[in-house]
């Protein structure tokens, strides 16, 4: 039997109506436009009112399937990267697959942060190469609107909300699709970014929830300084040891949490700016949804192409870090 790689084929992503924007923050807490967008990127976020992530996630996989032109009953398992997931159990993907129709898929949710996308990317796609699958279907998301807390000026400008998923499928065509990963994890960072309080070492009493502990919290500093060197090395590693340079990368799509972040990993990499997915302006960090989201929108618009060569990149809470290299393999589509 040939080896088979596995390659995204269609993405879909849905963000909710409600803008939560600079001016509006002003308003909540001591900031101001400026300050935000010369330190962030970001001008606006979007916010889900009600509901829960399988709300977003299914609009989401519905656009893809259509993209894709397959049914959800074609669906074999599907992986949810979140850190918000609808509750603890059961998992939201066993919620999205009775929302969906997708009658023979089995799933779980998978939780690494900002990470978690990349980390269930790989993972997804072992189950394609290994024949056991053909059609995965990988979703990032998060409501980061539920975890931020709004009188935190520090933390509270930097979230927003969305899902976005992929299918993965099989090709013989090994020159295509994820071709080298490099994942990694550090514990020690948990330190500086965490939500202490609704797990089984505080669970919820009035105790945490007097004491903020069911927020996001954040050392902004310490891990802006790990990020932007995790990211850039991890990205500077795949494309060292595939042979590759900038001038053969034709789009980084880097993890969306600070466009300074992410301008550093670009430069690490030797890349123009043009090469550079960048929405955090108009969605913020949307945590597990940044990175599917970019690949959607860009692919929608008729940027991204087939054979086009894509590092992904990312850095989140644990610490988590890694890179994907994607050969691009989904046809173009004009789709609203």
């Amino acid at each position: 039997m040939s080896k088979m790689h596995a390659t995204i084929t269609a993405a879909g992503h849905y963000a909710p109506e409600k803008l939560l924007t600079n001016a509006d923050l002003e308003k909540m807490v001591d900031t101001t436009d400026e300050w935000i967008r010369t330190r962030t990127g970001i001008v606006e976020r979007h916010i889900l009112e009600g509901g829960a992530l399988s709300d977003m996630a299914v609009p989401a996989i519905t656009r893809m399937l259509k993209n894709s032109g397959i049914g959800p009953e074609e669906i074999d398992l599907i992986i949810v990267a979140t850190i918000s997931p609808d509750m603890f159990f059961p998992s939201t993907a066993c919620i999205i697959q009775e929302k969906i129709g997708a009658k023979k898929a089995w799933g779980f949710d998978l939780s690494a942060a900002c990470s978690g996308f990349l980390y269930a990317l790989v993972v997804g796609a072992q189950f394609v190469e290994n024949g056991s699958y053909r059609k995965v279907v990988v979703v990032g998301g998060d409501v980061m609107s539920r975890i931020a807390d709004y009188t935190d000026r520090n933390n509270c400008i930097l979230f927003g909300d969305a899902a976005a998923a992929v299918l993965l499928e099989p090709t013989e065509d090994t020159s295509l699709g994820i071709l080298d990963h490099v994942l990694y994890a550090d514990g020690s960072g948990g330190k500086v970014l965490y939500m202490k309080g609704g797990g089984s070492l505080n669970p919820p009493t009035h105790e945490t929830v007097d004491k903020g502990m069911h927020y996001l919290y954040q050392d902004g500093k310490a891990v802006f300084k790990v990020a932007v060197i995790g990211m850039a090395e991890a990205s500077a590693e795949i494309m060292k040891r595939n042979g590759l340079t900038g001038k053969d990368v034709d789009w980084l799509v880097p993890h969306q949490a600070n466009l300074r972040i992410i301008d550093a990993c670009a430069e690490r990499m030797e890349l123009e700016k043009s090469k550079v997915m960048v929405n955090i302006d108009r969605y913020g960090n949307t945590t597990n949804a940044t990175i599917p989201m970019c690949l959607s929108e860009w692919w929608q618009a008729g940027k991204l192409r087939k054979g086009q060569t894509i590092v992904l990149a990312s850095f989140g809470a644990g610490f988590t870090w890694g890179a994907v290299l994607v050969k691009w393999n989904a046809e173009n589509v004009a789709q609203n």
